[in-house]
């Protein structure tokens, strides 16, 4: 059996062409956010499967290689319920006990809790109910698509990758679209490490949160419409469990969406030959691939001893499974760097992991495919001759280990880009 590296020494191997170094894995570290992945192919060099040590003092088990990644999303010896003392301790205060209870949601449960949480919201995201928003989300396509301005410097981010899957989840569950900015805010805090962000910030998130859930709710309760989150309010869950619900449904349903729109522009003006004659489905799927807009999967824990990739990890093991670095396992990918969507043309590639594997499949995955088949033909239709206003290397990314997607992209757009019809248009 091999033993793994520390986390600088697995990283030593790449620094030719990543600048990210250190004692332990800091993934606040502005470099290593905007490109973890010769980190990741160091430490895949040494095994599937590698202990590093994390900036918070703790350690974890990182999985990098597809087929281990897998399996601890789809094997019960791999727990979704967190560690006690997973991370640096935190003293307790009113908006650590709020953290504590927005994060009790179906991602961070397993069977048969998980089971019953998960039924409960999967009616709404059927392939017929799913299917049947095309006609919305082509109109909030192009009602977003009117108002870039031409012939300026826009950033696509705020412009049209976030307003559009918050937007198109708002509807859905009935989340008040003037809050959207606010939102945007406090679900950005709470998915980046603390030590990223200001002092006291990340606490006023949670709160923030918490309140403006708890005020939802009540309003669902008094005056019920026929979106999710009124249908969830009549259901067993309690107060607690509904709160939790809230919080997930809202942050996953905009920011994979979000962070795949918006690193699916960034390729594609990186890579104009693409566009000459895109197909569409596989300019998608490929973006899953190469720009995984969830870094990694929620923490897991195992429930016993575990031989992963020839490694043995032991029960009680703090195990992430890196679904960015599993989709460009070599493996499983030839040219895993390289952006190729002709790859997804024959039956050669494996099934992305973008959006998970196993009984944790994220529900949302046909809407966030749908959003991207519709907008992304639409939105360079509407501005051609669009191009980067930025050094992509320059583009700052989120940090941490959740989700991942530059911060803002920088376009300028062409005086002459056409306006979009009434009912958007879209080549899916």
């Amino acid at each position: 059996m091999r033993t793994p590296p520390p986390a600088s020494a697995a990283h030593s191997r790449a620094t030719t062409k990543c600048p990210y170094a250190g004692p332990a894995l800091d993934a606040a570290d502005p470099a290593f956010a905007a490109d973890p992945y010769p980190f990741y192919a160091a430490l895949r060099d040494n095994g599937p499967a590698a202990q590093v040590l994390l900036a918070n003092g703790s350690k974890a088990w990182l999985v990098t290689g597809y087929d281990q990644v897998r399996t601890v999303l789809a094997d019960g010896r791999f727990s979704n319920v967190p560690p006690r003392d997973a991370g640096r301790p935190k003293p307790d205060s009113p908006a650590q006990r709020v953290r504590a209870l927005l994060v009790r949601h179906m991602l961070n449960t397993d069977a048969p809790d998980h089971t019953r949480l998960r039924r409960l919201v999967t009616a709404t995201f059927t392939p017929r109910r799913v299917d049947a928003l095309r006609p919305r989300i082509q109109e909030l396509t192009a009602e977003l698509l009117r108002d870039i301005p031409r012939g300026t410097e826009v950033d696509l981010v705020n412009a049209f990758a976030f307003p559009l899957p918050v937007l198109v989840i708002s509807e859905v569950l009935g989340v008040p679209p003037t809050d959207r900015s606010a939102l945007r805010e406090w679900t950005y805090r709470v998915g980046s490490p603390a030590d990223a962000l200001p002092p006291g910030s990340l606490d006023e998130a949670w709160s923030s949160l918490h309140a403006f859930f708890s005020s939802l709710i009540e309003d669902k309760r008094r005056s019920p419409g026929s979106d999710l989150f009124s249908s969830l309010v009549h259901t067993e869950l309690n107060s607690d469990e509904l709160l939790a619900m809230a919080f997930l449904l809202l942050f996953a349903g905009y920011e994979t969406t979000m962070n795949l729109l918006a690193s699916a522009v960034l390729l594609l003006l990186s890579h104009p030959d693409e566009l000459e004659e895109p197909h569409w489905p596989h300019v998608v799927e490929e973006t899953l691939r190469h720009a995984s807009p969830l870094e990694a999967a929620t923490w897991r824990r195992t429930v016993e001893d575990v031989w992963l990739g020839g490694q043995h990890v032991p029960a009680g093991a703090s195990v992430l499974g890196v679904l960015a670095a599993a989709s460009r396992d070599p493996s499983r990918y030839p040219e895993p760097d390289v952006f190729r969507p002709q790859r997804w043309a024959g039956l050669g590639a494996p099934p992305s992991l973008a959006f998970g594997h196993g009984p944790h499949y994220c529900i949302g995955a046909r809407l966030a495919r749908l959003e991207a088949l519709i907008s992304l033909p639409a939105l360079f239709e509407a501005l051609p001759g669009m191009r980067l206003a930025m050094d992509p290397a320059q583009l700052p990314y989120r940090p941490g280990l959740l989700v991942r997607g530059p911060r803002t992209l920088p376009v300028r757009t062409h005086q002459s880009s056409r306006t979009p019809p009434p009912q958007g248009h879209a080549h899916a």
